[in-house]
Order: structure tokens, then sequence, then C-alpha cells
């Protein structure tokens, strides 16, 4: 988001964060689907996101427009959240649906988060993203452009029956929506790594050959917390391809100590001779 935006959207989420710490958890839940169904009605209607976020227009006309359509038809306490956004300035319709469903996706996390369970369904999205990652036929299923959202909901509710908490289904159909306009596996990542951030942890994706075990999970969580200044969630992949050692992924640092990567280096310097 540029600069307009980025205000915009925190002057948002600083009210839906007030707004969650005095509300029941399901309360929050329900304004959470109201707030995300809004942005699907965004999604669909280019017209209404230009005219919502039109410069042109005052913050209180653009309000009073959105009221208007949305009158009786979405909770109170969403309704209170939207007009704040689309009051503010935004520097392109894309980035008014982008913060939307931003909104929409911190209030289902700020609902786990109450509850205690924010932990919990950031590592059922991470294992999700593994199971889905692990099957190219589910991957394209679940990817694929002319099956509807709905359907391709559908199987994903089925996949996470009893397996995961409701929030974390939630979050998954906000995935397959294409949540920031991403692709679903992209989506799955960056939902984990908000879910983090609402923790005040920062994402490490670790791919090692075999499992690390509790202690070494914790020493090399331990060890990047430390580089960091900041508690890390540390995710790992299993590939036996690698060989041995560790890859970490931590934003855009990348830490290689596997045997392929040293059996890839001497190959190549074995090629230039």
């Amino acid at each position: 988001m540029q600069a307009a935006s980025r205000e915009s959207y925190s002057a948002g989420a600083e009210r839906l964060d007030a707004y969650a710490r005095g509300a029941e958890p399901s309360a929050v839940t329900s304004t959470a689907d109201d707030i995300l169904s809004v942005a699907a009605l965004l999604r669909r209607e280019p017209r209404l996101r230009r005219a919502l976020s039109d410069p042109a227009r005052s913050g209180e006309d653009r309000a009073a427009l959105l009221t208007g359509i949305l009158g009786g038809k979405v909770g109170a306490d969403a309704l209170d959240l939207l007009t704040t956004l689309v009051s503010g300035r935004w520097s392109a319709p894309s980035e008014l649906l982008d913060g939307v469903e931003r909104l929409g996706v911190e209030a289902l996390l700020a609902s786990a988060d109450s509850t205690g369970e924010l932990g919990e369904v950031e590592d059922e999205l991470f294992r999700f993203g593994q199971v889905v990652s692990g099957s190219g036929e589910l991957s394209n299923t679940l990817s694929d452009p002319m099956a509807t959202v709905e359907r391709r909901a559908e199987l994903a509710r089925q996949l996470l029956a009893g397996k995961a908490r409701p929030v974390t289904v939630r979050l998954v159909e906000a995935a397959l929506a294409g949540f920031g306009g991403r692709s679903f596996t992209g989506a799955l990542t960056r939902l984990v790594e908000l879910a983090a951030d609402r923790r005040d942890r920062q994402v490490a994706y670790v791919t090692v050959a075999a499992p690390l075990n509790d202690e070494e999970e914790r020493r090399l969580g331990a060890r990047l917390s430390q580089m960091y200044g900041r508690e890390v969630s540390v995710k790992q992949t299993v590939d036996p391809d690698v060989l041995g050692g560790v890859r970490v992924r931590v934003g855009s640092d990348l830490y290689d100590g596997t045997v392929l990567r040293r059996l890839n280096e001497t190959r190549n310097a074995l090629a230039k001779r």
C-alpha cells in the first residue's frame, strides 16, 4: 500500500483492536464474516470500489454511500469499522479492497487471540499448506481458476472437518478467494505470517532432511530470536532431497547450510575447471 492507504488502514486497524478488546470472541468472528462478505462484494463490483475510494468525494460522502448500501445487511460493528476505512484516503480502488480484506482477516485473528487459540490457528494453517503442497492433485484442485471459490471452499471444509478450528477454516476460505491478490499457497503463507505477527513473532521456514526433535527446534528458535530481536515461530518442512543440514528462510533472508547446497557448489566449481 502507498502512504495514504496505509494511514487509512491503520485507522481502521486501531479501531478494530479497540473493539476486539471489549467484545465477545463470537461477536468479533461474526463481524469478521461481515467484513469479508463486503470484501467479496467489492471484488465483484469494480464500480463500487472506485466510488468508495474516489478522492473527489469527501470521506463523509463515501461513508454515507457505504451506509446506504449496507445498512441492515451487516452488523453495526462491521459497518462502523468499514465506514472508518472508506472515510480515509485511498491511493487506488484495489488498495481499498486489500484494506477491507486485511481488516476482515485481522478480525478473525483477533477473535482467535482472545480465546487463546491463535498459536494453534497459525500451526493449522501451516500444516494445511504442507498437506496441499505435498499433493500435486490437491494443489491443482484447490488452485483451479475454472472452479468457483465456493466449490473449492467446500472441498477444503471437508478436508479440515474435525481437524481445524472454525477460524482456521474461515481463513483458508479467505486464501481460496485470493487474499491480497495472491495465489492460494501464497495467501496461506501470508496468513501464517499475519497470525505470527499478531503474537509479535517472526516466522522462520526451516527445511531439513529429517524432522528436528523438540530440543533441536527450541535451540534453533532461541538462536534466531537472538539474531532478530524478536520471538521466532519455527515452521519445519521435511525434504529428504536436501540430504542433511538445515535451510532457514526468515523474510527475505536465506541461510542455506544443506548438504545439497554444498554438493551443488562443488559440482559447479568442478564444471568451471
